[in-house]
């Protein structure tokens, strides 16, 4: 039924490589499927004007495609601006991320998280998200290393995952054909079985909430099959 021959509740592969870049404080490579992305973390010891003398920390993001990360090659926004889509990312994966962040543990500092897509097949915020996480914690990890940090300000690892209509039928992580075509389209950010936000739209077809339930229950599996990833990867 699924394009990729995938069973309803099948998650495509994913992998999480580490330490893939020489310069960022924390660094991954995750790989859902066809889509890869690049996620970076830089500490400054500087915050936004308005944490000033606050105590709190702050966590933000950016996110970009390179231009061949899809099917036809996309001109780069920094010569054009930032498109409305880009900005919407981009806010999405910094304030998950914060959902899981104790900002006073974390102390006045800033962590910027850069997401970049090298190569797109479908849920590339969800992918970034997740990357995303693994490349602060690393991240945070050095600050405790190194004694600036004492407690771990980062309470649980926050992952996200698609989950829409497709054929008639409720299915987890959808590729590109699938995202293309769905009835419905939605995407889950979680963390430590809670709900961080949810995006969904009827794109060809209104959904009842039985089906938003089973869409739950997709959601809630592929998410804790992400956070195992994730915790395997910063041991």
């Amino acid at each position: 039924m699924r394009p990729s021959g995938r069973k309803i509740d099948q998650m495509r592969d994913v992998s999480i490589e580490t330490g893939v870049t020489r310069h960022a404080e924390g660094s991954c490579l995750i790989r859902m499927g066809d889509t890869h992305v690049l996620c970076t973390a830089t500490i400054d010891e500087r915050v936004p004007p308005f944490l000033k003398n606050s105590g709190l920390g702050w966590v933000t993001a950016e996110y970009g495609m390179l231009p061949r990360a899809t099917h036809t090659r996309m001109r780069r926004e920094a010569k054009n601006g930032q498109s409305g889509r880009t900005q919407e990312i981009q806010r999405l994966i910094g304030r998950s991320l914060r959902a899981g962040v104790d900002r006073v543990a974390l102390g006045e500092r800033q962590i910027t998280v850069d997401c970049d897509v090298i190569q797109a097949d479908g849920g590339t915020r969800c992918a970034s998200i997740t990357g995303g996480w693994v490349a602060l914690k690393l991240a945070v990890n050095q600050l405790m290393k190194a004694g600036i940090v004492i407690s771990d300000p980062l309470v649980d690892p926050v992952a996200a995952i698609s989950c829409g209509i497709y054929a008639g039928q409720e299915i987890l992580d959808l590729d590109y054909p699938e995202d293309s075509e769905a009835g419905v389209d939605g995407n889950f950010i979680m963390t430590a079985g809670k709900l961080v936000e949810v995006q969904m739209s009827a794109e060809g077809a209104t959904f009842s909430r039985s089906q938003m339930d089973k869409l739950l229950d997709l959601a809630e599996t592929g998410i804790a099959a992400l956070n195992s990833v994730q915790l395997d990867a910063v041991k």
